[in-house]
């Protein structure tokens, strides 16, 4: 949600460029301002047609407008995205304005005027936000009890829900032991954000250190086995989410557990002398 505000950061550093008489203006930009107005041209197409300049000075100029143009249509997207639209001839028109030494507002007033529209965005933010986390609260709840009620469906104390897809005997894992497994994990729509099996590369990590629901569960299994995980969002990422997937989110894993790497193993060998 904070890219959203970056427009108005932009807009008052270029107004505040063109339109002041203080000679630090004129020196290089912010590394951070560069660097993020050259994300946003890395991301974008790029079919525009090869055309000759007439110097360096020329396309170095040409280049400053594309770049800062790509930031602000990158930013504009993302607004409309909460259902706020600008009118981009506007946009010019301030930039131009601004450039020009032409301004139809003071500078107060261009200030004021950003400051209330970051507020604005802020608040439809907030309600946005509000209301994708209590959907997602509600979905969850739902989903997780009606997924207790299936056939072969246990239900731990902590909430986590597993099925046996495939049964093994044998050792089973302890939170401190390593494992390798191969895992699909879905929302609860049914997109994949994440699965070891399309990467075609297993998985192997500490069992203590991963999300609680994780940990609990592939406890459970022994080697050979196939599970299902119905994870409650405060087993898994709880309220801030991570990265595709979204706060709030119950998750649904299926992890076939391929080997254990033993704790104790580990310390045994790191206590023998050397030959």
């Amino acid at each position: 949600m904070n890219n959203i505000f970056k427009i108005s950061l932009l807009a008052g550093a270029v107004l505040a460029a063109a339109g002041c008489n203080d000679k630090s203006a004129e020196t290089a930009p912010k590394v951070a301002e560069v660097e993020a107005v050259s994300a946003a041209v890395e991301t974008a197409p790029s079919a525009a047609p090869a055309v000759e300049f007439e110097n360096e000075n020329a396309k170095a100029a040409y280049a400053i407008g594309a770049s800062v143009s790509r930031y602000i249509e990158k930013t504009l997207a993302e607004q409309e995205q909460l259902g706020v639209t600008l009118d981009k001839e506007q946009i010019i028109a301030g930039i131009s304005d601004a450039l020009r030494g032409e301004l139809k507002l003071k500078d107060e007033d261009v200030i004021a005027t950003l400051q209330a529209y970051d507020k604005k965005l802020s608040e439809i933010a907030q309600a946005k936000q509000a209301e994708a986390t209590e959907k997602a609260k509600t979905e969850a709840t739902a989903y997780l009890a009606e997924n207790a009620k299936k056939e072969g469906v246990t239900t731990t104390a902590s909430g986590l829900q597993y099925q046996v897809l495939t049964a093994a005997e044998g050792d089973k894992p302890s939170a401190e032991d390593t494992v390798t497994v191969h895992y699909e994990g879905r929302l609860l729509n049914g997109e994949v954000f994440d699965s070891s099996i399309t990467r075609g590369q297993p998985a192997t990590f500490p069992l203590n250190r991963v999300i609680a629901g994780w940990t609990e569960g592939v406890q459970l299994m022994s080697v050979g086995s196939k599970y299902q995980f119905t994870i409650p969002a405060e087993l898994a990422y709880g309220e801030q989410g991570a990265g595709n997937i979204p706060p709030h989110s119950a998750l649904i894993f299926d992890v076939e557990l391929i080997s254990i790497e033993k704790a104790e193993a580990e310390s045994a060998v790191a206590e023998t002398p050397a030959e």
